[in-house]
């Protein structure tokens, strides 16, 4: 919401794969620090996309400089809509974070639209966090959201000063939100706003946004989907806490996570068992899927990590009707692994190398051969929509057209509920 120009928080250009996130104070009437503001200024911020807002939220939450993280104030994030609907928000613990609130686009803006909307708010209400609006939240085609409001921003550049007293009262007489003054440039308008009876104050006469330029710290994406496949087999915590022992990447990331802001912990946490069994398989899980989106190795897009997850799910669940367990599990990493040359810009044989793979993964993978190739050429075909290919494979795995189409809609959206299902 409180958005600086873009001239404010690039003194250099973040090269790629650093993190630069800008942070703005919010003050009380005594000028004390009530909380930060946290605005996402990487200069490879992603186009939105269900994961990337995902991303923004984790990325935002585990590189926030110490003071935010040490200190116990509240953190802002500015949201989108869908990311109050994600599944990313159960690794968020709600105390120390309230989430800004966009008013619906104007195309979007009408009254059947916005009470549609009123049951995701109150959702994320339910499960405990704060929710903070604009100004535009006080019109009446908002009625319906003003209960929901623990907080009302009110941009002062956009609001008219001879109006404001008028506006303030009104929204004293129907909410009982916290009313934070925004984007306060001097001192005059200070004293006003206070006198006004405005709770929370943010701008630049108290202070422009200090921005924390940091290495985004990512683990090698073969780690990460080592981590899933452990933790979709409900592996035991010695053999997941064996994963971060062994990839240092991913247990700092496990712990910068962990005793982020968002997590919201009252004491640091330093053990890798401690932290997998405060999370939780799912948690885990979802972390872990979360943590791969935004593994940006070479450059390469997050979109990339999605595909290999529905690759792998789909390679299991067409093994599931014709191998046992063992060879379906096996199909699951000849999937998830079969775009890894492209996540993390090596040749693949040379990525394998470092792995202990079993036999048929390592045939399917690099000769494309052996038992599970079969499956591996499916799934290309059914990714690339080759109808030619399609029908070839299936028949020669003596499969349905029902089957594979079935299998496929599954591995979708499987996937699509790593970042974006309860």
């Amino acid at each position: 919401m409180s958005k600086p120009p873009e001239s404010t928080v690039h003194a250099a250009a973040p090269e790629l794969g650093v993190m630069a996130i800008a942070r703005q104070p919010i003050l009380d009437v005594k000028r004390s620090i009530f909380g930060y503001e946290l605005f996402d200024r990487s200069q490879n911020s992603l186009p939105y996309s269900a994961a990337s807002d995902a991303a923004l939220l984790f990325n935002l939450l585990s590189n926030a400089d110490s003071e935010v993280l040490n200190g116990r104030v509240v953190i802002f994030i500015n949201c989108t809509h869908q990311t109050l609907t994600g599944g990313h928000l159960t690794l968020i613990q709600p105390e120390h974070v309230v989430l800004e609130v966009p008013p619906m686009l104007d195309h979007q803006a009408d009254p059947e639209d916005i009470d549609t909307y009123r049951q995701t708010l109150a959702d994320v209400q339910k499960r405990g966090f704060r929710l903070a609006f604009t100004e535009t939240v006080l019109a009446p085609a908002y009625a319906n959201w003003l209960s929901f409001a623990s907080f009302i921003k009110l941009d002062l550049t956009r609001v008219n000063p001879q109006q404001l007293a008028a506006i303030v009262a009104h929204a004293k007489k129907v909410t009982s939100a916290q009313l934070v003054a925004e984007k306060v440039e001097t001192a005059e308008q200070f004293e006003l706003t206070k006198s006004l009876g405005f709770n929370l104050f943010q701008g630049y006469w108290f202070a422009k946004p200090v921005l924390i330029h940091g290495q985004a710290i990512r683990p090698t994406q073969a780690a990460v989907i080592q981590l899933i496949n452990l933790v979709r087999k409900q592996a035991s915590t010695a053999e997941i806490e064996d994963i971060f022992k062994r990839d240092a990447t991913l247990s700092y990331n496990l712990l910068r996570f962990i005793n982020s802001a968002g997590f919201g912990l009252s004491c640091e946490v330093t053990s890798f068992r401690h932290a997998v069994m405060l999370l939780g398989l799912k948690k885990l899980f979802r972390w872990a899927a979360l943590l791969m989106t935004t593994s940006q190795a070479s450059g390469g897009s997050p979109a990339v990590g999605h595909a290999a997850i529905v690759r792998g799910r789909l390679m299991e669940l067409l093994a599931a009707e014709l191998l046992p367990q063992e060879e379906c599990d096996n199909a699951f990493v000849v999937g998830i692994f079969s775009l890894l040359d492209t996540m993390v810009g090596l040749p693949l044989k040379q990525v394998l190398d470092s792995i202990s793979l079993p036999q048929t993964v390592t045939d399917a993978l690099l000769n494309g051969t052996g038992l599970l190739a079969p499956f591996l050429k499916l799934t290309l075909a059914c990714e690339n929509v080759d109808d030619v290919a399609f029908a070839e494979h299936t028949n020669a795995l003596q499969l349905t057209d029902h089957q594979v189409n079935w299998a496929h809609l599954q591995a979708l959206a499987w996937s699509e509920s790593l970042t974006t299902a309860e």
